[in-house]
């Protein structure tokens, strides 16, 4: 069972969700450990910047928008395999900011936060300075790998921004 929608319900941002959903589909065949499950059923969704703010308000209770929030709805398939179950919510208004940050392009950003969100998925977390760690070269070489196989400038441009 796969089941993959991506969704762009920014107000004003252009995304080009089916090269957005190619690229999810690769980084999910990219994962160290190829995602072991009877079953994918996942949703990455483009939000507003104050939609992004109420969802890191209300699940994580943190001020203002953040960049990525990973929902994880995991389950059990047939005979008890997991199914890999989750919504992954990016701000392209966040991307753009912090891209700007670290010297890369918002749609850069935006894949890697599939590929957070995956990782997430998957059992990895982020609180802890080790497990960082060790979730940040999986972020790292799975996003070069996925820049390999793909023009991340496809999802957009800027000039497609009506602010």
């Amino acid at each position: 069972m796969m089941a993959l929608s991506v969704r762009n319900t920014h107000p004003r941002w252009r995304v080009d969700a089916r090269w957005l959903r190619r690229i999810t589909l690769a980084a999910l065949a990219e994962l160290s450990e190829p995602v072991a499950v009877s079953g994918v059923e996942l949703a990455v969704v483009l939000v507003g910047e104050r939609r992004m703010a109420a969802l890191n308000e209300r699940h994580l209770k943190h001020t203002g928008a953040t960049d990525v929030i990973t929902f994880d709805y995991a389950g059990s398939g047939p005979a008890g395999e997991c199914v890999l179950r989750g919504d992954i919510v990016i701000c392209p208004d966040v991307a753009r900011r912090q891209a700007r940050e670290f010297g890369t392009t918002w749609q850069a950003e935006v894949v890697r936060y599939v590929v957070h969100g995956l990782l997430h998925l998957t059992g990895h977390d982020d609180l802890e300075p080790a497990a960082r760690r060790v979730m940040k070269r999986a972020e790292n070489r799975i996003v070069r790998r996925l820049a390999a196989q793909f023009a991340f400038n496809r999802l957009g441009r800027t000039s497609n921004v009506h602010m």
